[in-house]
């Protein structure tokens, strides 16, 4: 869902921005910095580019490496379940790419919300989304602690 929400974004918002398109703004709300709507759209998809490949194939190769060499506790007990292990990694890596590509596509969304003519909008009034990204950073970021608990064993359920 989240690769359509950034494709969405990404083809709504070039067809909707203007020629220039501010990205900087003042403390008083004013725009500082304007970059072309191409450079946008170019920058935009780099990002969403690299989030994509590089982050799923890292998850996809997780299986293909020992979990001595994974950077987590207690190693040699979780290398005992290792489909459990990579599940919780994948699964991890899957939603960091998720949680990157819903900012980028609401982040798209709000830039071209903040430059449209049709609603009178301030740039202050998007401001709550950044402390709604950095918390779903924070709490993709702790997901991992739970490979601090190793699983309990089929007999001992």
């Amino acid at each position: 869902m989240s690769l359509v929400l950034v494709i969405a974004a990404l083809v709504w918002t070039y067809s909707v921005f203007p020629q220039m398109v501010a990205v900087n703004f003042a403390d008083t709300g004013l725009a500082e910095q304007y970059l072309p709507k191409e450079h946008i759209f170019y920058i935009v998809m780099g990002l969403f580019l690299l989030n994509n490949v590089l982050i799923t194939g890292l998850a996809r190769h997780i299986p293909k490496v020992e979990p001595i060499h994974l950077p987590i506790f207690k190693k040699h007990i979780w290398a005992q379940y290792r489909e459990a292990l990579n599940e919780h990694l994948t699964n991890w890596l899957f939603c960091l790419v998720a949680v990157i590509n819903s900012i980028i596509g609401f982040s798209l969304f709000i830039l071209a919300t903040i430059n449209s003519n049709q609603y009178k909008v301030d740039v202050f009034d998007f401001a709550w989304f950044y402390y709604l990204s950095i918390a779903l950073i924070a709490i993709v970021f702790l997901l991992p602690l739970r490979l601090l608990w190793t699983p309990v064993p089929e007999d001992k359920l």
